[in-house]
């Protein structure tokens, strides 16, 4: 119902939150994404750090093995789908490694092991720059960046999100423009994580920006509070167009 829903509303495509089990078929999926011509873009791993506590950075090295097997398994589905895979939340926070030295090095590890699965299966994966207050390491778009080029593979890169850039970077279009020609994903989100207008992002500003550094693939549109889910669909959409913007 919710593809059919976002479909008519002109959405060109969807973000899958991953779970473990996922509470669904990947097949079906595939298959209603055919039939409302409404691509899965990418799937969210930051639920198995909240739900499983799988964490990259963790000084337990079974955790740490679980978490690169859950999100491979993320990459299985999204194989199946066309997607990428996003990965933020499960790097973990300061209180599952005090040290950033040893837990970027953990983190590092256990994404190169992923990026290896990622380019066997053709899928794409991406670090998500998440903000300090979430995420223990590698806020800043410069410093996923730099994750992923010491990482080293053609399958990882990073994305942006306006709501992480708001708190973390001293420019939001500045950051889009310091990064043409890198991000692999891009996230769309109110500075108070509302609907958007109710807030104080400039969105004419940054969707010129992301033109402007030639950026071409899906932007995700994210809204936390204020509205339902359907609401916040239709008002976005209605913002958007709004703004010129395809949806």
């Amino acid at each position: 119902r919710r593809m059919e829903r976002l479909a008519a509303l002109g959405y060109q495509g969807i973000e899958l939150v991953g779970t473990h089990p996922m509470g669904y078929e990947i097949d079906d999926v595939a298959e209603l994404s055919r039939r409302c011509s409404l691509p899965v873009v990418s799937i969210l791993s930051g639920w198995s750090y909240g739900g499983e506590g799988l964490c990259l950075a963790s000084p337990d090295a079974g955790v740490r093995a679980r978490a690169t097997d859950r999100i491979i398994g993320y990459l299985g589905h999204a194989a199946k789908l066309g997607a990428l895979v996003v990965v933020g939340l499960m790097q973990g926070l300061r209180s599952d490694e005090p040290d950033e030295a040893k837990a970027n090095d953990r983190i590092a590890r256990g994404l190169k092991t992923v990026a290896r699965a990622a380019e066997d299966l053709g899928v794409r994966v991406v670090i998500e720059p998440v903000n300090h207050l979430q995420v223990g390491f590698n806020n800043s778009a410069a410093e996923a960046r730099a994750m992923a080029d010491r990482v080293g593979s053609p399958a990882l890169g990073f994305m942006l999100d306006t709501i992480h850039m708001h708190i973390e970077e001293r420019s939001v279009t500045g950051t889009i423009v310091a990064h043409a020609g890198r991000i692999g994903h891009f996230h769309l989100c109110e500075t108070n994580g509302g609907p958007f207008g109710t807030g104080g992002l400039d969105f004419p500003g940054v969707l010129a920006a992301l033109r402007a550094s030639g950026y071409d693939r899906a932007v995700s549109v994210k809204v936390y509070r204020g509205l339902g889910w359907e609401e916040s669909a239709r008002a976005c959409a209605s913002f958007l167009k709004g703004l010129g913007a395809a949806i």
